[in-house]
């Protein structure tokens, strides 16, 4: 019987089949390694057992198969460089085909138990292995096969002597690494950091590649004894675990690998370009010692946040806010790239990206985001620095509260600048005439804000609204008022600035506007009263322009607010259709006089209620006007019973036919200066008094329509006295030498235009209707609740009315309520009320 012992993995002959397939390698499969296969090292050992099939052993040592044959084995040939370094022999060997065999435990078989090692023999066999040992440490060549070394190891195992090999191979261990710290820390006082980590990361490397051989030496000590107890380490945390203690106990080399790393990190935060595979190397030696994350992170983070808390502190007051949002960008974007996950070569371990981002976040954004805030959003949104705003929309985005303030002072923003267009104190004339158009403006660069640089989040269209609505209010009823104004011109003949696509357009930002206006019944009855001209006047640009500027309104306000408006388009359609029955009419001045036949007659039927409130005026008509307005009133009283006709002069237009010695001309006037024309067909001077006595024409009224013929652009009639100045002792003449490059001449632009009274009398008219609205909500919230305190009473007013009130309004509609017995006070308190039933 052979006194060898029985071998882990036993030989087995090939099959016959086997045998006949020549030249052919099959792939060996890796078997499962439990514990550290990723420090398997780069080399194999081998070993060459007399001229039968041969044994031949991985880096990880747990791989075996047989093999026969005369075939030569090309790619698993070991160079005799590799094979020196550590007294590799690296036999070229030939094979067929390999048998692979799970790892089995160890067991003692007869063979076995006659080979017991005694504690003589153990000594023998330690010293072998020892000096394999030092050997491997020292980096010098193992005289030793590493086989034969292996196969040691495994007879200590199976003579049950693995807890004695593995205390002498700790021993082992702390002696050689204990060196290998005293030669890094004689190296540390002789270099600068930068050499200084280069040798540790060489150093390290070089002591991996040792333990690991070591490791494949004691592979059966390792997969058996360390395995199956959880009270010893692996043979490769053991050399960690002595390698960082050994660290921690030189304090001044510790301190330079951590002051090497952060300088580093430091010069390449300042531009300097710095090895990245060496910091993360080194790194990576930390983290394997588990060093990183409890010694070096901590002071990393922390000169992370003094270095940016100097710096941010410094830009903040230097520059200006678009360059220093640039440089916390930058910034950013470096520290990300120097994890291992990031761009590039990255060397921070990726568990430090949870730490030092929030860091920098914090010393950059968070700390200065009030100022960044205070000194940025007036400046980048004034000089539509869109880029800017949105570099800084995302920069505050990383902290908890800077969306909040960033939208608070955008709100803001629209208030101040808003105010500004509303509440104009300058003196200049016709100021208000640019609100429209600026707050149009204000409310475009908004839009494009929230859409390109805060992504139309809905705090910030919250926080739009609140701004326009804030502001727009701010002036009670001017901006209603304007808004209509504006509206009225573009709907008006002439208005050729814009195509209908773009006008429809422009409607839609206006009814933006018109949302965030309380009182919109100021805007309706500015808007009827536009219109109503516009109608009559026939000024419109576009019937289909109205209609759907209705429809735009009624869509957003309700058929209620739009009712009378579509009433008086049907009295426009309806006025037509009357047209049409009076020219069939018997008694049409056209039937009976032929004089009547060169007069073309058209009358508007405006239903009372619907349309504006018109004071009708007086005035003397010709014959002709008057014969021709008595038969249409014969006609529409005979149509319509129990109707009446109410004629408004100061609504009418003529066409008037003059000729002058250049030529004919056709002017289009109002019915109060036709009259007045007409009075010069007859005498070629007059005075005002004496067309006032001819016409009945009101003083003011008259002021008007003389101060339009005479006015010096058109000069229809002489004037005497200053011009543009009319007088009542002015008097007046025919003027042959009228001069106009058109045969039609337009002079009733007095109509379309807003008189200070029209304007008064249109804001009375709203307030009237205001204080019936009051008067309704009180009695309805009376009659709900019966009793009610007058503070509770104001506070409930105020949520039901759409339209800004004064507390000193409401106190004379409760008042003039109280008066009219529609509630009372209480006796006892006075300052609660009692409905009357």
């Amino acid at each position: 019987m052979s006194t060898q012992p029985r071998r882990k993995y036993p030989r087995r002959a090939p099959l016959a089949e086997e045998a006949q397939q020549s030249h052919s390698q099959q792939k060996i499969d890796k078997l499962r390694d439990f514990t550290d296969s990723e420090f398997a090292p780069e080399t194999s050992f081998v070993k060459v057992v007399k001229s039968g099939p041969y044994l031949i052993m991985d880096d990880a040592g747990d791989r075996s198969f047989t093999a026969g044959g005369n075939g030569r084995r090309k790619n698993n040939k070991t160079t005799g460089k590799e094979a020196g370094q550590f007294g590799l022999q690296t036999p070229n060997f030939e094979g067929k085909k390999g048998s692979v065999k799970n790892w089995r435990p160890l067991s003692k078989s007869a063979d076995q138990a006659s080979t017991v090692v005694s504690a003589a023999s153990y000594a023998d066999l330690w010293v072998s292995l020892k000096e394999a040992t030092d050997l491997v440490f020292r980096g010098e060549n193992v005289r030793h096969p590493f086989e034969s070394l292996y196969n040691k190891v495994e007879l200590i195992c199976v003579s049950r002597q693995e807890a004695t090999v593995f205390k002498d191979l700790h021993m082992a261990f702390k002696g050689h690494i204990s060196e290998w710290m005293n030669a890094i820390e004689a190296r540390s006082k002789e270099v600068d950091d930068q050499a200084f980590l280069q040798h540790v990361e060489e150093q390290w490397q070089d002591l991996c590649r040792k333990i690991k051989l070591i490791r494949c030496i004691f592979l059966v000590l390792d997969r058996t004894y360390c395995l199956q107890r959880s009270d010893v380490p692996s043979i490769w945390d053991m050399g960690i675990a002595m390698c960082r203690q050994s660290l921690m106990e030189t304090e001044e080399s510790e301190a330079k690998i951590y002051a090497g790393l952060l300088s580093a990190v430091e010069r390449e935060r300042n531009g300097d370009q710095v090895d990245r595979h060496l910091l993360k190397n080194v790194i990576r030696m930390l983290s394997d010692l588990t060093l990183y994350e409890s010694r070096f992170e901590e002071k990393f983070i922390a000169a992370t946040k003094n270095l940016y808390s100097a710096d941010s502190r410094r830009l903040i007051e230097e520059s200006d806010i678009p360059a220093y949002l640039k440089y916390v960008s930058t910034r950013l974007d470096q520290e990300e790239n120097r994890f291992e996950a990031g761009m590039g070569i990255g060397y921070l371990q990726i568990s430090t990206r949870k730490k030092l981002i929030p860091t920098v976040e914090q010393e950059l954004i968070q700390a200065h985001q009030t100022t960044m805030i205070a000194k940025g959003t007036d400046l980048l949104i004034d000089a539509n620095r869109s880029d800017d705003m949105t570099l800084m929309f995302n920069l505050l985005a990383r902290t908890p509260t800077g969306l909040q303030e960033l939208c608070r002072a955008f709100c803001e923003y629209i208030k101040k600048r808003g105010r500004v267009i509303v509440m104009d104190d300058t003196p200049e004339k016709d100021k208000d005439k640019d609100m429209v158009p600026a707050m149009l403006d204000l409310k475009s660069k908004t839009d494009d804000i929230l859409q390109h640089c805060f992504r139309n989040q809905s705090i910030f269209k919250d926080a739009a609204r609140e701004g326009f609505e804030h502001f727009i209010n701010q002036r009670a009823n001017k901006p209603a008022e304007m808004i209509a104004k504006f509206v009225d011109s573009k709907l008006k003949t002439g208005n050729k600035e814009v195509t209908e696509e773009q006008l429809d357009n422009l409607m839609d930002r206006l009814l933006i506007l018109f949302r965030y206006i309380h009182g919109k019944d100021v805007f309706e009855a500015f808007y009827k009263k536009d219109l109503a001209k516009r109608l009559l006047l026939q000024l419109s640009a576009s019937v289909d322009s109205e209609k759907l500027m209705l429809q735009k309104l009624k869509t957003e306000c309700g058929s209620a607010f739009t009712a009378r408006l579509e009433g008086m388009f049907r009295d426009v359609e309806n006025s037509k259709e009357e047209l049409s029955g009076f020219e069939q009419f018997s008694g049409h001045p056209s039937k009976r006089t032929p004089k009547a036949s060169s007069i073309d007659f058209a009358a508007s039927i405006l239903t009372h209620g619907i349309w504006p409130t018109y004071v009708p005026s007086e005035l003397t008509l010709p014959e002709e006007m008057n014969m021709f307005m008595d038969a249409f009133q014969q006609f529409y009283v005979g149509r319509h019973s129990g109707r009446k006709l109410q004629w408004l002069a100061n609504l009418g237009q003529c066409r008037i036919n003059a000729t002058y010695a250049t030529g004919k001309k056709d002017f289009q006037v109002s019915q109060m200066q036709a009259v007045v024309l007409l009075l010069f067909n007859d005498l070629n001077d007059l005075s005002f008094d004496e067309i006032q006595k001819a016409t009945k024409i009101e003083t003011d009224e008259l002021k008007r329509v003389m101060a339009s013929l005479s006015h010096v652009r058109m000069m229809v009639l002489n004037k005497s006295g200053a011009p543009n100045v009319i007088s009542v002792h002015d008097s007046f003449s025919y003027n042959p030498e009228f001069k106009s490059k058109t045969f039609r001449v337009k002079i009733n632009a007095i109509q379309a235009q807003e008189t200070p009274e029209e304007e008064q009398k249109t804001q009375e008219g709203v307030f009237a209707d205001r204080q019936y609205q009051v008067d309704a909500a009180i009695v309805r919230i009376m009659k709900t609740r019966k009793s009610l305190k007058h503070a509770l009473l104001v506070a409930e007013i105020y949520k039901q009315l759409r339209f800004p009130v004064t507390p000193n309004d409401l106190k004379k509609r409760i008042e003039s309520l109280i008066e009219r017995d529609y509630m009372a006070r209480d006796r006892e308190d006075q300052t609660l009320y009692n409905y009357v039933a």
